[in-house]
């Protein structure tokens, strides 16, 4: 049986959406032609792979064991396509984790002779699947479990954290803190902290039961929110260049001294000629400027010292 890619690739958008509109958009299509290809593919397998619902469409028994297969055919597909065109086009990396300003180590890393085509993704979800489908070749940020199979993560970088406060927050006159000191203030958060791992795992760890969040416009909009309220706190890699907030304090976190962890992330088996240059890059910097020092009896990890995601 000789099955169509474009069918497949219909199939796997709309699984991905759960709804034939939107997965038609992704791919340029109207929805009656996507609804045609998956109907084609439906009749040559013999079996409904969707059931219709009023506000979308969910996979059916035999959809979900389709599934997998079909991302694993259209990866091979995309691979043997990207294994004559690479040549011909940059790496294409999407960053995430914008306030910690992830280009400034991408860029240390690339220099100005390296040819990406940079995007932004949202979060790590988002890029994984974006890697898996082929949309782009690498992505940099922040890992933490549980990560899909079929994605290939190198460690690049274990950035120490500081603590941003009010100028008008109890502790702000201190050279340095402890984490557990700032257990009775309120952790400041760009967002919902279930999208936040590494602050929320920050919170539960050193027992910060206040906890708030504001919305992401920027770095300079969080850090005003921060500056505004004397109880209020957030985290920030100690190399993030800091905007002119008035009253507002960066504080160094010790005993032990939190470490965000950036990683390089891609597609197992991605062809790109430019990938292994890329990673070669990461760990080439990384042993120059010291990335990767660790002392457990100094710095905190959220996954521990076996694993630093």
């Amino acid at each position: 049986m000789d099955l169509d890619t474009a069918q497949l690739r219909a199939f796997v958008h709309a699984a991905r959406e759960a709804h034939f509109g939107r997965a038609a958009a992704d791919l340029s299509l109207t929805q009656q032609a996507l609804s045609k290809r998956i109907a084609r593919l439906e009749s040559l397998l013999g079996t409904r792979l969707f059931e219709r619902l009023g506000h979308g469409v969910a996979l059916t028994e035999a959809g979900r064991r389709l599934l997998e297969p079909a991302r694993r055919v259209l990866a091979a597909t995309d691979d043997a396509v990207a294994a004559v065109a690479s040549e011909e086009r940059p790496l294409r990396v999407d960053v995430w984790g914008h306030l910690y300003a992830p280009m400034r180590t991408l860029r240390q890393v690339a220099g100005p002779a390296r040819e990406l085509e940079l995007g932004h993704g949202r979060d790590l979800p988002a890029v994984s699947a974006a890697l898996l489908h082929g949309d782009i070749d690498a992505a940099f940020g922040r890992v933490h479990p549980p990560l899909p199979a079929g994605l290939t993560r190198r460690l690049v970088r274990l950035e120490p954290v500081d603590a941003v406060l009010s100028a008008g927050h109890p502790l702000a006159a201190e050279p340095a803190l402890r984490p557990e000191q700032l257990r009775d203030s309120v952790l400041w958060a760009p967002g919902a902290l279930d999208r936040l791992d590494f602050l929320r795992r920050f919170a539960d760890r050193f027992g910060v039961r206040e906890r708030a969040a504001g919305v992401n416009l920027g770095l300079a909009p969080f850090l005003t929110e921060v500056a505004a309220d004397p109880r209020r706190f957030s985290l920030l890699p100690a190399d993030v260049p800091l905007p002119d907030v008035p009253g507002l304090r960066s504080v160094p976190l010790v005993d032990p001294t939190p470490l965000y962890a950036w990683s390089l992330l891609w597609r197992t088996g991605n062809p790109h000629p430019g990938l292994s240059g890329l990673a070669a890059a990461c760990a080439g910097e990384a042993g120059r400027s010291r990335w990767l020092e660790y002392d457990p009896t100094r710095d905190w990890l959220p996954d521990g010292p076996a694993s630093p995601l």
